[in-house]
């Protein structure tokens, strides 16, 4: 037995290296039965959508939806459903252009001053932050969004998966704002909002606000919250009758605006990244 495995690996080996083609992978695609022989373990890949967010080119809710679209093909064909899996050896197109290679996972915190969308082609033609982004950056998403109006810290990053990660309430991360209100607070009514509010069907959760101070007829508040739906802000003191005159997100779990200018960008080193996300990017993603 010892020497008819010993004689097979000999064929093997020697098939491989006059073949032509002397790399591994290429003759595995070619006669998959060699894996067997080697006794290799089997690449059971990845959903397409989630290599797709890795590459950075967009989140993967996002792929899915190119997926149905026909904009992505796999090995020449076009696929017609984000069920699937694939390995490094799939030939991945997406608009005519090859999957790039994932990068390193990196993330920047960026100052998006009001007046632009967080978006990467606005319907209505207004100015996205990614036209104002600096060309040298490669290509990013955000974590979350910021409406029109509202300014602050917007974390930005290469890795979809990253981005889709931090946007869960499960990583406990608290999101800080400073806000500007048109009226005269009531600190009662703000003790209340711990316990969350409902309007109009929709309940949003335990918000915690304190007033900094009231001038005339505005007021600033320190508002912190660790899930935010869209408009959340904006739509709760709208309902306590005091409009939001201005709002600047502070802080995004330990990430924090710091000194950065409107529309100013800074990367975070590596090691910090490391420190706080070192759990996640250590499990490869998975």
């Amino acid at each position: 037995m010892e020497l008819l495995k010993a004689l097979k690996l000999r064929v093997i080996v020697f098939a491989w290296a006059f073949s032509g083609t002397p790399n591994l992978s290429y003759l595995l695609r070619k006669a998959p039965f060699l894996r067997l022989s080697l006794q290799l373990p089997v690449d059971k890949g990845e959903r397409i959508a989630k290599v797709m967010a890795r590459a950075g080119l967009c989140s993967r809710r996002d792929a899915e939806a190119w997926i149905l679209d026909g904009r992505v093909r796999v090995d020449g064909k076009v696929l017609e459903t984000p069920a699937l899996c694939v390995t490094r050896h799939n030939r991945i197109m997406i608009d005519g252009k090859l999957l790039p290679q994932a990068e390193a996972t990196r993330l920047w915190l960026y100052y998006k001053p009001r007046g632009l969308v967080t978006t990467h082609k606005d319907e209505l033609g207004r100015q996205t932050i990614f036209q104002t982004l600096p060309p040298e950056l490669p290509r990013v998403i955000s974590v979350g969004r910021l409406d029109l109006n509202s300014e602050g810290l917007l974390l930005l990053t290469n890795d979809g998966e990253l981005a889709r990660h931090l946007e869960l309430p499960s990583t406990g991360w608290v999101r800080r704002y400073r806000v500007r209100l048109h009226g005269h607070v009531d600190g009662a009514e703000l003790a209340k909002l711990g316990h969350g509010i409902t309007i109009d069907g929709i309940h949003y959760g335990s918000i915690t606000a304190s007033l900094d101070r009231q001038q005339g007829d505005n007021a600033w508040l320190t508002v912190s919250l660790q899930e935010g739906k869209n408009r959340e802000l904006r739509r709760v003191f709208e309902f306590l009758g005091w409009p939001v005159s201005r709002l600047i997100r502070t802080s995004y779990g330990p990430f924090q605006l710091g000194t950065l200018e409107p529309g100013g960008i800074k990367i975070v080193a590596p090691k910090i990244l490391n420190d706080q996300l070192g759990s996640f990017l250590g499990k490869g993603k998975k």
